[in-house]
């Protein structure tokens, strides 16, 4: 058998085995595509998806659409969750632990234009991306990729060569060719937990102003990871001045969890449930730990 034969059937396998995981997801005006998180109709889309007027629906791997309902939407990660009216539905896993690499092949599913489950192949083009993403919201930390995306992607998975669930389908930019975008699967776990919870993510307050960036090589070796948060503005009177955090500061570490992109010190201020955030800050040459109480009172803007 050749490589390439091996490959392609692989693919092909792959594609069997996940598809059915896949669903239609409709609005009035608009649909999308989703991934089933569990059997009994739990299903994961895009908030643009699953925002707007009208009865929501999921369509079934068959062609069979139910009723559904929005459990909660998060704007800030462009997530949604629904449940549909179903159940025996065949779940996806979603890959919870950061391992993509620039290069790596990853499959996409999705019902581009009505064209249910489409499937597209291609490869990881880059990682920690930032969009503008539906209202006043910024998508951090995407996955970019070079699999073919049409409307009607989005809310589908982006899947790795073990068929985990390492990407959700979240934006393409219109005419541009190769370039489609995915809410990273570690980050759509926690968010579709909190949504399952409550309903929507309460973002505590810090008053930071922050963009990940990658860590020069001797740093990243004493800290143990390739990137950090770079604080660039601390707004006065918010509890990140009464810290003393300060412009320029460097954040590694939140509560003892690596802090690699704005989602890891979101993913900690959400879920933490004590008052305080211990936070491992670089500040020049100096290391230091700082203690930061959010008010959760206050939402992040």
């Amino acid at each position: 058998m050749t490589l390439l034969r091996q490959i392609s059937d692989e693919v092909a396998d792959l594609v069997a085995r996940s598809a059915t995981g896949v669903v239609g997801v409709e609005r009035r005006r608009g649909q999308g595509s989703g991934v089933v998180l569990a059997s009994d109709g739990c299903v994961l889309t895009n908030a643009h998806v699953a925002a707007g007027e009208g009865p929501l629906r999921i369509r079934l791997p068959g062609g069979m659409a139910v009723r559904a309902e929005l459990v909660g939407k998060d704007e800030r990660t462009d997530l949604a969750v629904a449940r549909a009216d179903a159940v025996d539905l065949s779940a996806l896993p979603l890959a919870e632990r950061r391992r993509l690499r620039v290069g790596e092949l990853v499959v996409a599913i999705g019902n581009p234009l009505g064209f249910e489950r489409s499937v597209s192949v291609g490869v990881v083009s880059a990682l920690y991306r930032s969009l503008p993403g539906p209202g006043h919201a910024f998508l951090d930390g995407l996955i970019q990729t070079d699999a073919a995306v049409n409307p009607g992607n989005s809310g589908g998975p982006l899947l790795d060569a073990s068929g985990e669930v390492v990407g959700i389908t979240a934006a393409m930019i219109p005419r541009a060719s190769g370039l489609a975008f995915a809410v990273p699967a570690h980050t759509a776990s926690w968010v579709a937990a909190v949504l399952l919870r409550q309903g929507e993510v309460r973002r505590p307050y810090l008053g930071l102003a922050v963009r990940g960036e990658e860590l020069a090589p001797a740093l990243a070796a004493e800290v143990g990871h390739l990137r950090a948060v770079r604080v660039l503005e601390v707004e006065p009177g918010t509890p990140a001045e009464r810290a003393s955090l300060r412009a320029g500061d460097l954040l590694v570490e939140a509560n003892a969890t690596p802090v690699d992109a704005l989602d890891d010190l979101q993913r900690v201020l959400v879920l933490s449930e004590r008052p305080d955030v211990e936070l491992a800050v670089v500040r020049e040459q100096e290391r230091l730990r700082l203690t930061v109480r959010p008010d959760r009172a206050r939402r992040a803007a």
